[in-house]
């Protein structure tokens, strides 16, 4: 740990020095965000959500973005397309706990280590995390459109989706099988039509970290739903599942397709492949984390 002592986070100031947890603090932290979801179950996909928004928005050639401000705080940054929600919902609930934790960490931490005990809550893999990430100011976030998007192109799934999804991920470092095995936390949650505009939940389990995001893909005949919102796709008419063209073209690109198959049938695999592409995600663009 090269610092061994916190410092004060000051939310206007562009770079200040790692505001490292104690090695006591961090369990503290952890059980602090396990006991909140205890209580509110719901919020566990959300922040698991407001961890991958906070890191992806990191370029690998301009060498911006990504967790290490901490910058999803601010209204700019919450005001992105795809951050729709998070101001309401994993931001205030988030703040709860640093008001507990207070200086022992930054936000930039916080969020970061709430999306892998978010998920070690739901069952999922045990993702390494190391602090040191430090808050940064305003000027630091990043343009609007470096999330990816649930359609791009012509309505539904097509080749614009997978090129979409290449470039998004081709900006951090990422390639086919991580596009693929990050996708698989779409087993968790749902979408809102007060959010995204999109509806339902990817799996009749949406609170459990599990491979079946890739068992319905590849198992079910998925349809364009006729209703009156943006174009998505359900397992049937009048199917309580949904998935987005950003979904669906992971079954229809065959090289994504071949990942998507050895999820579906190696939870185990797809547990090893996206805990190691989550922590990759996580600490994107970061520098001197211990």
């Amino acid at each position: 740990m090269i610092i061994a002592s916190c410092c004060l986070v000051l939310l206007l100031m562009t770079a200040i020095a790692p505001c490292l947890p104690s090695a006591t603090s961090i369990p503290e932290i952890r059980a602090a965000i396990s006991e909140a979801l205890v209580k509110e179950p719901d919020m566990g996909p959300t922040l698991v959500r407001l961890a991958w928004h906070s890191s992806g928005t990191y370029s690998k050639l301009g060498a911006d973005g990504g967790s290490g401000g901490g910058t999803i705080r601010f209204k700019e940054e919450l005001a992105h397309g795809g951050n729709a929600g998070l101001s309401s919902t994993a931001i205030p609930f988030m703040e709860k706990i640093k008001k507990k934790a207070g200086d022992s960490i930054s936000y930039a931490d916080l969020y970061t280590l709430a999306g892998v005990e978010a998920i070690s809550h739901m069952g999922g893999p045990d993702i390494p995390w190391r602090a040191g990430r430090s808050d940064r100011g305003e000027d630091a976030v990043t343009p609007d459109g470096r999330l990816p998007n649930a359609d791009t192109g012509p309505p539904g799934a097509d080749k614009s989706d997978a090129a979409h999804l290449r470039q998004v991920f081709g900006r951090m470092g990422f390639d086919d099988r991580d596009i693929v095995a990050l996708s698989g936390a779409h087993a968790l949650g749902r979408c809102h039509t007060s959010a995204s505009g999109f509806d339902g939940p990817w799996s009749p389990t949406p609170l459990i970290f599990n491979n079946a995001y890739f068992s319905l893909l590849a198992g079910l005949d998925w349809s364009k739903r006729e209703w009156s919102g943006p174009f998505q796709y359900e397992n049937g008419k009048g199917g309580s599942l949904m998935m987005l063209p950003s979904d669906v073209v992971l079954v229809e690109d065959k090289n994504f397709k071949k990942y998507v198959k050895l999820y579906a049938a190696d939870k185990d695999l797809f547990f090893k492949d996206f805990s190691s592409a989550f922590q990759r995600l996580e600490e994107l663009g970061c520098n001197n984390l211990a």
